[in-house]
């Protein structure tokens, strides 16, 4: 298990838009275990929506992101680079995420060539699926 300091030695992201609390596993270049804590104080509930907060499906995308950079960053010839979104493909969004949930992140790495790749989403809470699909980056 990491923490966000140890999540940090890997990652470039800092707060406010450091999107993972905590990774529950990993193998390097091949996938990724994270968890997000979704809590009310979170700045972007402050205007999406004022009385009704959700969690933006590009803010679950970003920490899908995150948790799959975690997985491709870790690589030793990675470390200290960085992980750029390529591309988002086939992304669905089946729930709403808010306050009090707790965001599973599962990325698995299906595709590599270079320094690009290409990672299978899954976001859950509570063993429901709330966004899924694929992700390609690039390490620079």
């Amino acid at each position: 298990m990491l923490n966000k300091e140890e999540i940090k030695n890997i990652i470039p992201q800092r707060e406010p838009f450091l999107m993972i609390d905590e990774v529950e596993e990993y193998v390097p270049g091949e996938s990724c275990i994270a968890y997000k804590n979704v809590e009310e104080t979170e700045w972007y509930f402050k205007g999406h929506f004022p009385g009704n907060p959700i969690m933006p499906g590009v803010l679950i995308t970003e920490s899908l992101a995150q948790a799959g950079a975690v997985a491709i960053l870790s690589l030793e010839e990675n470390k200290g680079k960085n992980a750029l979104f390529g591309g988002i493909d086939k992304m669905k969004f089946k729930q709403m995420v808010v306050p009090g949930n707790r965001l599973k992140l599962e990325v698995k790495i299906i595709k590599r060539k270079g320094p690009i790749g290409i990672g299978e989403a899954l976001a859950t809470v509570d063993g429901k699926v709330v966004a899924k699909g694929e992700l390609t980056f690039a390490v620079v």
